[in-house]
């Protein structure tokens, strides 16, 4: 592994971090996508997918209640406390955006302000009726036996989260890309950063001219050319130091 040196953060002014599922592992949550994941095991993946809104409702509230209890019982690591830290002492004249692909809602929990959810949030709630005015919303309810409806159209009411064989938000899509225009420090945690739509925002950092570095537990196979950097360990222990900062 590369020896980690600390980041000279007063050079930049236009910083994206994306964030994957490797980010949270040491917080005790099984990843939801990727390869191994919770969402790709075959017992599972029938209730992770957008069939499961239409063909077993309960099921898929059953599964996310559970979600849900595990995300809320964990905590979040030295990785996400570093990057809320880091947020919280850059200058006002330098733009910090955190896009993650994780659902927990750990980053906003270890301080993070500027957080673009890219697959949603497993705490929030919206409506399955695409015409309705009812806005996604936080709650703590758990589901685990039952259906909930919208107080407003009485449709199925269904976890805020973009599930297998669904689109992004555009509006997330549409943040993040924005986010990328002026990048000039790109830095991926937790993830290969090889599914799209993540897959092009390295390239987006790469063709502006942005410093483009990847912390992950292991290689990128095949590897990605447009990391300049790469440092391989455990999210928790190598991004206080990159990032020069450290809690006890």
């Amino acid at each position: 592994m590369n020896e980690v040196v600390a980041i000279d953060f007063s050079t930049y002014t236009n910083i994206v971090v994306l964030t994957g599922a490797g980010i949270s592992v040491a917080s005790g949550l099984p990843t939801f996508r990727g390869a191994g994941s919770i969402g790709e095991e075959s017992s599972t993946k029938k209730y992770t997918s957008v069939e499961a809104v239409e063909q077993d409702p309960a099921g898929l509230w059953h599964y996310f209640s559970n979600f849900r209890i595990t995300a809320r019982q964990a905590i979040p690591n030295a990785a996400h406390l570093a990057l809320a830290d880091l947020e919280h002492h850059l200058r006002a004249d330098q733009s910090f955006t955190l896009i993650t692909q994780n659902v927990d809602g750990l980053h906003q929990r270890a301080g993070s302000q500027n957080v673009i959810e890219l697959h949603g949030n497993v705490h929030r709630t919206k409506c399955t009726n695409p015409q309705c005015t009812l806005s996604p919303y936080s709650e703590e309810n758990l589901y685990t036996d039952s259906i909930p409806s919208c107080p407003l159209c009485g449709h199925m009411l269904r976890p805020d989260i973009v599930l297998f064989g669904e689109f992004l938000s555009a509006l997330a899509d549409w943040q993040s890309k924005r986010s990328l225009r002026n990048c000039d420090l790109f830095l991926a945690v937790g993830t290969s950063g090889l599914v799209f739509p993540a897959a092009n925002f390295v390239r987006s950092a790469a063709y502006v001219g942005a410093r483009t570095i990847i912390v992950n537990l292991e290689a990128i196979d095949p590897p990605n050319p447009y990391f300049q950097e790469e440092y391989l360990g455990r999210a928790e222990e190598i991004l206080p130091k990159l990032l020069g900062n450290s809690r006890d």
